[in-house]
């Protein structure tokens, strides 16, 4: 019986293995799949403006809406870690944003801020939500403090994790790299770049197989040269028009999270977020870069359920 168990293991590691080399897109696909049915999140569309917008949807359909933003180069699937935690409180809906993801990516729609909130604002109220609490990473978090500036009567609250749109005391390394408009750190040339680029954005990583690595890094390669065209659309805006000095037209309780060691927007910007904000709490989180909810799931979910508990 026990070689017989030993025979049974050797092959399934055998047949994992096979599909690893030989099948890297259907691992990659389950493994989506299996995250999804984690949270509880059922994907599904709505027209708005004439354009489908693809979004996942679960939790608790009794409970508040909570809309969760991706960030530059991610797409709804970026949230899936987090949804399982989240799952039992709130009505989760995360959406594609146009130019990501399975959205519409046409280059010409133009990807700065200002368009980018009014196209949220447009699913927002196609999807009927009144006053969702609306959370955001990185250039999501940028669109989300956006909104709540632009539109301060429809939001319960704004949670913003390692949010752009702001400048903080000190530069951070994405910054500074990219202060000659020559490098962008946030473009992938080939696979060859994988760990240089996940090492940029999270603090430790998880080690990709590199017969996986294709399909992992998919969309990023296939639409490289339009993500740097909307990095560097991004970038001039931070760098000319942070929104620093419109901070206390923020009405909305907010809660900030942060990855203490994040190499894309430093630490210090929580500092210029809860000066301009009133009220606004904080949360740091050691040992974790720019993606909390996929670098700490538990904490971040800890972290935003106390706080609109307590708002």
């Amino acid at each position: 019986m026990f070689k017989f168990i030993l025979i049974i293991l050797l092959l399934a590691v055998l047949l994992l293995m096979a599909m690893v080399l030989f099948f890297p897109e259907k691992i990659m696909e389950f493994t989506r799949r299996s995250l999804r049915r984690r949270g509880g999140l059922v994907q599904k569309s709505i027209t708005v403006e004439g354009r489908v917008w693809p979004y996942l949807e679960g939790g608790n359909f009794s409970k508040p809406v909570l809309i969760l933003i991706h960030g530059f180069s991610g797409e709804k699937d970026n949230w899936a870690m987090l949804a399982p935690e989240l799952k039992q409180d709130f009505h989760i809906i995360i959406p594609d944003l146009p130019g990501f993801g399975q959205n519409e990516r046409r280059s010409d729609m133009g990807f700065d801020n200002d368009s980018q909130t009014r196209r949220f604002h447009a699913f927002v109220k196609a999807m009927g939500l009144k006053r969702p609490h609306l959370a955001g990473n990185s250039m999501g978090g940028w669109i989300a403090l956006r909104y709540a500036m632009e539109f301060p009567d429809e939001l319960s609250s704004l949670i913003l994790l390692d949010s752009a749109g702001v400048l903080g005391a000190v530069d951070s390394e994405l910054q500074s790299l990219a202060a000659d408009e020559t490098y962008n750190p946030l473009t992938m040339t080939d696979l060859s770049d994988s760990d240089r680029f996940l090492s940029f954005v999270m603090h430790k990583p998880p080690r990709i197989p590199a017969p996986l690595k294709p399909a992992f890094h998919a969309d990023a390669l296939a639409y490289r040269d339009q993500l740097n065209d909307i990095f560097w659309i991004i970038a001039r805006e931070m760098r000319d028009g942070p929104l620093n000095d419109r901070l206390h037209q923020v009405r909305a309780p907010t809660l900030i999270i942060w990855g203490r060691q994040d190499r894309v927007i430093d630490v210090s910007s929580v500092a210029a977020l809860q000066a301009g904000i009133p009220h606004a709490q904080a949360v740091i989180l050691d040992d974790i870069g720019h993606l909390p909810m996929i670098e700490a799931p538990k904490d971040t979910a800890a972290a935003i359920k106390d706080f609109i508990r307590h708002s």
